[in-house]
């Protein structure tokens, strides 16, 4: 059995273009009929309430439709549980999963409290003329475009009818919302209102090729402001797809989050590691870790990083991102608890000086970014998920030399995921120490939910780092 999968919820590799369409004011693809763009959107929302990633559903969306279909989905997605809520109050009954998919997509367009991103009776025409050129909906559409009708004219009634349902208040499962207040009682509001938020686009620059300061000219080159975040890092005023960054391809610059940037510098910044130590990057893919080790040591350090993944495709995205930044690291298709398969054959058995574990986790923290991923979790996935969490730490800990470093860290803001797991970890290993680590770091907040500021503030995902050390021998 595989203990990586669930696979980690992760953002597209940066040697691919991001979607476009968010938060850039009208909503792209607008070539398209909007009546089709809404086909489009009802069936991705399908398709994820049955069960599938919002990556894998909008990769076979039609390319001249997908910039549109995102763009329209995610504000759909960031909006579904109050769109929910007055589904039920306008119809009880709930209609077959085709005519629902399209009458929420187009309440969650039109009830939100910021301006839609169309005209409101433009969006319920169109929506009438999506339920009706679809073989699904066409009985529908009469019903479809009764209750859109009726929103319109009782607008605030429906609402007020709905405000004390807590779903539809924060826009997520009832479930999450009473997580995030038993795990974070001072701050659940603020990080369900973060990830009704969108996310900005967040660079790493290659510290081996440019510098944050030489970088920022380069993009007001391009009319693009960025603002340094971290040590390497700059947030964009506005997205841009990778190929019209500067140098992308010349690797001078990846796509990262600024939490996720601070992996590499917390696990070997002062861990004195000599030339040619050993690293394991456990739970690798895409890569953007396993290069921010490489970049970030520097070739006279030269490394030897091993980079696993389970999956065999995703370990040819890392190799796509490590062949971009010119960079070289071992990368085997392996399962990282299960060491006997891979440690001795590939790795002669030799401990390693440091390690990242990286683990599956809810991908709790990077809603902002996914917003699919808090309607398709469910509460039982976190203790599924803590469990593979636990197995990894248990298994990889004997393959650290006496005095190396584990660097553990999940991109989930759940306490069974970060403090809870780490404790519990400690308690049955006596020769690990926790060294400093930022601990739980909050969606869009200016400190890690202790007060204590991390310099990135309101600029990272939702993250969770500890760095422990093993005892010498």
């Amino acid at each position: 059995m595989s203990h990586q999968p669930p696979r980690k919820h992760r953002a597209r590799p940066s040697a691919e273009p991001p979607r476009a369409g968010e938060g850039a004011g009208a909503v792209p693809g607008q070539s398209v009929a909007l009546s089709r763009l809404l086909q489009g959107v009802a069936r991705a929302l399908q398709d994820i309430r049955a069960g599938r990633s919002g990556t894998a559903v909008l990769d076979a969306v039609p390319a001249a439709q997908r910039p549109g279909v995102q763009a329209l989905l995610f504000h759909v997605l960031r909006h579904l549980g109050l769109a929910e809520a007055l589904r039920q109050q306008l119809a009880p009954r709930k209609p077959a999963p085709a005519a629902d998919a399209l009458l929420c997509s187009a309440l969650a367009l039109v009830c939100g409290p910021e301006q839609p991103p169309y005209e409101s009776f433009t969006l319920v025409n169109q929506a009438v003329e999506a339920a009706k050129g679809h073989s699904a909906t066409r009985t529908q559409a009469a019903f479809i475009n009764a209750c859109l009708r009726r929103f319109l004219r009782e607008r605030e009634a429906l609402l007020l009818a709905v405000q004390d349902d807590e779903q539809a208040l924060w826009n997520h499962p009832r479930w999450w919302v009473r997580r995030l207040r038993q795990d974070h009682p001072r701050h659940w509001q603020q990080i369900l209102q973060a990830n009704n938020r969108q996310a900005p686009m967040v660079l790493r620059v290659n510290k081996q090729k440019s510098t944050p300061t030489l970088y920022q000219q380069a993009l007001a080159a391009i009319n693009c402001e960025a603002k340094p975040v971290g040590d390497d890092g700059l947030v964009l005023n506005r997205a841009l797809p990778v190929q019209e960054l500067p140098g992308f391809a010349e690797g001078v610059v990846s796509v990262q989050d600024a939490a996720a940037q601070m992996a590499a510098p917390l696990l070997l910044s002062g861990a004195g590691l000599g030339p040619g130590a050993r690293v394991l990057d456990a739970c690798a893919a895409p890569g953007g870790k396993t290069a921010h080790l490489l970049e970030w040591a520097g070739p006279q350090a030269a490394l030897q990083v091993t980079a696993l993944d389970v999956d065999p495709e995703r370990c040819e995205r890392i190799h796509g991102t490590l062949a971009r930044l010119g960079l070289r690291a071992q990368v085997l298709a392996a399962d990282a608890g299960r060491p006997q398969d891979w440690w001795h054959p590939h790795c002669d058995g030799e401990l390693f000086d440091a390690i990242l574990l990286d683990a599956p986790c809810t991908a709790s923290g990077i809603v902002r970014r996914h917003p699919d991923v808090r309607w398709l979790r469910r509460e039982s996935d976190i203790a599924q998920l803590a469990a593979i969490q636990a197995h990894l730490l248990a298994t990889l800990w004997p393959l650290l030399r006496p005095g190396g470093r584990l660097l553990y860290c999940t991109c989930s803001v759940f306490r069974a995921e970060g403090d809870a797991q780490v404790q519990a970890f400690l308690a049955h290993n006596t020769d690990a120490r926790l060294l400093p680590s930022p601990g739980h770091l909050l969606p869009g907040m200016g400190d890690n939910g202790k007060g204590v500021p991390d310099n990135r503030p309101g600029e990272h995902d939702g993250f969770f780092y500890a760095l422990l050390q093993k005892a010498p021998a």
